[in-house]
């Protein structure tokens, strides 16, 4: 018998919102410790880690492990139906092929279920190994999400023709960390475009200081449309934290409340002459 409570229903609301882009199905597993989800997206290109761990929960309740597969988009529009204050509980019996959904009104004058099929999805567990990385940049989620948005423009010439979508597919962001801060750059159709953040440590609010931890600088290239949709789990946290080390996948974290966090893996890009040179 699986039974979660929690009365931040628009919590779920916002993680759903934050990775159905990325993923179209999924298992959430259920354990006494909490209600966690590893995916890669479609083009096995990124990884999204979830967890939201038990205490978090007004009530939990999980007899026995439980893996749960469903459809993140059937999932959200269920979710959907659920008001921003409303108190969300997940069940799910032993056995069962369906989980239920049930949004009460804080006043408890309107109680809605909704129960959805589950499906058998095959999924392998990656072991995420524990990892130094030569930089750590935090940061509020908000400006992240701007500069992203800011140069995503800059490959956009506004045409749809189906070579100028293909450009902005393809359009990548290079961070670079060095002691002077975090440098994002991009070349599109219109230019080229640079925004550095320097570390500022003395703002009054600690949520909007950038913090960079660095035990070498490095440069990474990215696919700037895989960083863009990371940036939809902004609402979750007031801050974001990217981790990046030379030979290893950058890690965006944004923290969920008390209770957890969701994570995106993304692998860097190696340039064409790179790859021209190996071949």
């Amino acid at each position: 018998m699986l039974e979660l409570r929690l009365v931040q229903g628009s919590l779920l609301k916002k993680v759903m919102e934050s990775i159905k882009e990325l993923v179209t199905d999924a298992n959430f597993d259920c354990s006494a410790t909490g209600f966690s989800l590893q995916a890669m997206d479609s083009s096995h290109v990124a990884l999204v880690s979830l967890l939201l761990r038990s205490e978090g929960f007004e009530h939990y309740r999980c007899d026995r492990n439980l893996s749960m597969g469903m459809n993140l988009n059937n999932m959200s529009k269920m979710l959907k139906c659920a008001g921003n204050d409303d108190i969300i509980t997940i069940k799910a019996d032993d056995g069962s092929d369906t989980v239920t959904f049930m949004f009460e009104s804080p006043t408890q004058d309107k109680i809605a279920d909704f129960e959805m099929k589950l499906m058998d999805i095959d999924s392998e567990h990656l072991g995420i190994p524990e990892a130094e990385y030569h930089a750590i940049v935090r940061m509020p989620s908000s400006e992240f999400a701007r500069i992203c948005k800011d140069l995503s423009s800059i490959g956009d010439t506004g045409d749809q023709k189906n070579e100028k979508l293909l450009d902005r597919l393809l359009l990548a962001v290079v961070i670079s960390v060095t002691k002077e801060g975090v440098k994002f750059s991009t070349r599109g159709d219109i230019g080229t475009a640079n925004v550095v953040c320097r570390q500022n440590t003395t703002v009054d609010k600690p949520e909007e200081a950038t913090i960079i931890e660095m035990n070498e600088p490095v440069s990474l290239t990215f696919a700037l449309r895989y960083m863009n949709s990371f940036t939809k789990a902004s609402p979750l946290s007031s801050t974001v934290t990217i981790s990046l080390s030379s030979e290893l996948p950058v890690v965006v974290e944004y923290k969920i409340a008390e209770m957890g966090y969701v994570r995106f893996y993304l692998a860097p890009k190696i340039e064409e002459d790179e790859e021209d040179n190996k071949s």
